[in-house]
């Protein structure tokens, strides 16, 4: 996918008339964000729309996706399995939608998940793999969905199980498994930096094992690496999507979850 997100943020711009302040500011936070990711490919030598936007919508209301999708985005990204299907049904209504789960993915969630989800970010192990290709062929077979779930592998880059993903020296078995899958096409990676590195040796890491894995399996072109305070130092090591929650919309509502 590459846009370019100029052209995608004003193209329905027209159509936001009212709203009122959240409007504005998601408007305003958009554009500016819009910027800095042309600006941080412009400074990698890369071609401008060659990094895309997910914005991620956890923890706010369907309404600020409504804006959103009027300001021409059409991909979000949610973390919980029952506050998605939630919105999912909420905005059945608006044409083109997609949504990304990028969050932990327990299998028990997998087969909900699966029914409506274009990728899937997190999956570390072959377990996982498992639960969704199950998901995922059920949901083909009764027509809940016409496409391969679309699968990132998540890569540890410190090999912490609390944080999720799978070894390096265990990502060529997991690759294979979801490559012939039929009910999942095989994506790219996601890695979130480790708190204590910096992000650029973790970008630098992450952009090395990408690299190797795509010599197997070319297809396995995504990078998804990026988020609000290190989008320019993942787009400089090669990321082809940002995932951006606070930089677009603001502190997180409290939640009592």
């Amino acid at each position: 996918m590459t846009e370019s997100f100029t052209a995608a943020a004003g193209s329905d711009a027209a159509h936001v008339t009212s709203g009122g302040g959240r409007v504005a500011e998601l408007e305003s936070s958009l554009s500016a964000l819009i910027e800095r990711i042309d600006a941080a490919c412009a400074a990698a030598g890369r071609e401008p729309g060659s990094v895309r936007l997910l914005p991620v919508t956890k923890f706010f209301p369907a309404s600020d996706i409504e804006i959103l999708y009027d300001l021409g985005r059409r991909e979000f990204g949610e973390s919980r399995e029952q506050e998605a299907t939630g919105k999912v049904a909420q905005l059945g209504h608006l044409s083109g939608i997609r949504w990304e789960f990028i969050g932990r993915l327990q299998r028990n969630k997998a087969k909900a998940v699966a029914r409506w989800a274009d990728t899937v970010y997190s999956v570390d192990s072959e377990r996982l793999a498992s639960a969704l290709d199950a998901g995922a062929r059920a949901a083909l077979d009764d027509g809940a969905r016409t496409a391969p779930l679309r699968v990132l592998l998540q890569v540890s880059l410190d090999a912490d199980p609390e944080r999720g993903g799978v070894r390096d020296d265990a990502l060529r078995a997991l690759a294979d498994q979801v490559a012939a899958s039929e009910s999942l096409q095989l994506a790219g990676l996601m890695a979130i930096p480790p708190l204590d590195v910096e992000p650029d040796a973790a970008f630098e890491q992450l952009a090395r094992i990408h690299s190797v894995l795509t010599i197997v399996h070319p297809e396995a072109k995504e990078l998804s690496a990026g988020m609000s305070g290190d989008l320019e130092s993942a787009v400089r090591h090669g990321s082809t999507c940002v995932r951006v929650g606070t930089a677009l919309m603001g502190a997180r509502p409290i939640t009592s979850a």
